[in-house]
């Protein structure tokens, strides 16, 4: 008996038959097309096929048209079955899809919903099959692939150069960085890539966002193209006006097409403007120290006093972790305060000759194999954590809600929780006081989503080159707001310690994007729904996830 949870094992998910015949209509030109569902289950897309097929005046049968791979048997037979209601004859093979092998004569249409299952869950044999069925065509997939990557990509080896490829997808497509094989993949292997994309849940009862693949042809596209459906409904209104098109940059996701078109615009504008620049052109964005034992490496006071310490055989630090870095600036009253409610703000640094009780230390840290943790052993002396420069900014990169900006006015040295920022000299004094103030706008905060990842439970993180990608405004700008902007630090301070922050960022908003950039309050709304309608794509990914794991 196949039951939700075998089919949920199998990453199979019943398509909407509006969605399947969609596809189906678009891909199926002639009634001698010869038509493959890979994951066939019970034939939600070659069944819509029989109906194309016969009213572009195919023969009855259909003999030799229809083709169909399916790992779960019963389901196979099922579809059989449901072909033969139709009059129609299909022929399924029984197995794993990485197993099959295109024919000598390739299908003009390969179209389906791929199997859809995570990383975590997808390993082994299978894992190992795929990876090597994407390799077979030039694809390298990395280990956090999940099935439908691999399964995109064979799926295209058995079209014929003039066939047509037409999958649901996860929209992680769009916004994941292991996709950015496939992305680059379609673009190399198709003439043509169309996305349909929905701002409503399209399957009933799954929480996954879909995207709809329409790719065709042979060749080098220079661009994909985006149709935005609110849902279901709005596929029977595609036009030729309909797609927006989108030049990638690179293996930079594909998170802008996620955007309303005018919000899109007026983001592009804004940041490639004189008025904005990235991180990138105000300094320097690297990791913290790596000690390779935080829990061991960092002390509060007491353990400190305990174990006998002498003060410069410690280093302060800011705590591990980020939930203290709630404010525009880390001071050294700050960091005083966590220090005496008993945080670790103190790193375990001794010199070339450690002190009687730090070498007592060093040796519980080896009766507890901390030397033998893979950054220890790399190093010598192992318990010599190598450390950075002390940074101006402090960087938050792993968030719920937005990466923060922090200036380092108590001079702490920093671990590998967060990132630093060392600004360039010539706007040190600037950015320090100013960047992490002016950077709670809402064309930043719209940046921070489009270049960032969705992790899971919904979190955003930042690699350090997506950092420096994070649009901010130019020192120039600030220098022509710095009065107004000091004017208003007390009601940033008060906003971003109270439960409405977003109070924050309509201020800056007013000052930088209004008054000084010149955009329409309409368009400043514009960014902001755009950033919130990212924003809850990523929420409702991590629902997905608690759904489905």
């Amino acid at each position: 008996m196949d039951t939700p949870a075998l089919r949920k094992a199998r990453g199979a998910f019943f398509t909407p038959s509006t969605l399947a015949r969609f596809i189906t209509d678009w891909a199926v030109r002639s009634p001698a097309d010869t038509v493959l569902e890979p994951s066939c289950g019970d034939a939600a897309f070659l069944a819509p096929a029989v109906d194309r097929l016969r009213a572009l005046g195919a023969p009855v049968g259909l003999d030799g048209q229809l083709h169909g791979v399916e790992i779960h048997a019963a389901s196979a037979k099922a579809a059989t079955a449901r072909l033969a209601a139709q009059n129609a004859k299909v022929e399924i093979a029984i197995g794993d899809f990485f197993d099959q092998t295109p024919p000598p004569k390739k299908f003009d249409v390969v179209i389906g919903n791929p199997p859809y299952v995570r990383y975590q869950q997808f390993a082994g044999d299978a894992r190992a099959k795929s990876l090597q069925a994407a390799l077979a065509q030039g694809v390298r997939l990395t280990g956090l692939a999940s099935s439908w990557a691999a399964f995109t990509i064979h799926a295209s080896h058995f079209l014929k150069d003039t066939g047509r490829l037409g999958l649901v997808l996860p929209a992680e497509l769009l916004t994941v960085n292991y996709a950015a094989q496939v992305r680059r993949f379609l673009l190399t292997r198709f003439a043509k890539v169309r996305l349909v994309l929905f701002e409503e849940l399209v399957f009933p009862d799954v929480l996954e966002e879909v995207v709809l693949l329409l790719a065709e042809g042979r060749g080098d596209a220079p661009s994909f193209e985006v149709y935005q459906a609110r849902n279901l409904a709005d596929l029977e209104r595609i036009c030729a006006d309909s797609w927006i098109g989108y030049v990638p940059s690179g293996d930079q996701k594909w998170t802008s097409a996620l955007l309303p078109a005018a919000a899109l615009d007026i983001y592009a504008r804004l940041t490639e403007g004189p008025g904005f620049t990235n991180m990138l052109g105000w300094g320097e964005t690297y990791l913290g120290a790596v000690s390779g034992n935080n829990d061991w490496f960092s002390l509060d006071r007491a353990q400190a006093a305990k174990l006998g310490l002498k003060s410069n055989e410690l280093l302060g630090i800011s705590p591990p972790g980020s939930k203290h870095l709630r404010g525009l600036t880390f001071t050294q009253a700050a960091w005083e305060s966590l220090a005496k409610e008993g945080k670790r703000c103190f790193l375990f640094a001794p010199g070339a000759n450690p002190s009687a009780a730090a070498r007592a230390y060093i040796a519980e840290g080896e009766a507890a194999d901390v030397h033998k943790t893979y950054k220890c052993r790399k190093r010598s002396p192992w318990w010599r954590v190598p450390l950075v420069d002390r940074p101006d900014l402090l960087f938050t990169y792993m968030n719920h809600d937005r990466p923060r900006l922090i200036t380092n006015d108590a001079d702490a040295q920093f671990l590998n929780s967060l990132y630093g920022v060392k600004l360039k000299a010539a706007v040190r004094a600037i950015g320090r006081e100013l960047l992490p103030l002016a950077s709670l706008n809402s064309a930043t905060l719209l940046g921070a989503e489009v270049v960032g990842r969705a992790y899971g439970g919904g979190m955003l993180k930042h690699e350090p080159k997506e950092a420096d990608m994070l649009p901010v405004p130019t020192p120039v700008t600030l220098e022509a707001i710095a009065d107004e902007l000091r004017a208003i630090r007390p009601q940033i301070g008060r906003a971003l310690r109270s439960t409405k922050p977003q109070r924050a960022v309509e201020l800056v908003d007013t000052i930088l994007l209004e008054r000084h950039l010149g955009l329409s309050p309409s368009e400043v709304a514009g960014l902001r729904g755009a950033r919130d309608l990212l924003f809850q794509r990523r929420v409702t990914r991590s629902r997905s996830e608690r759904v489905t794991n």
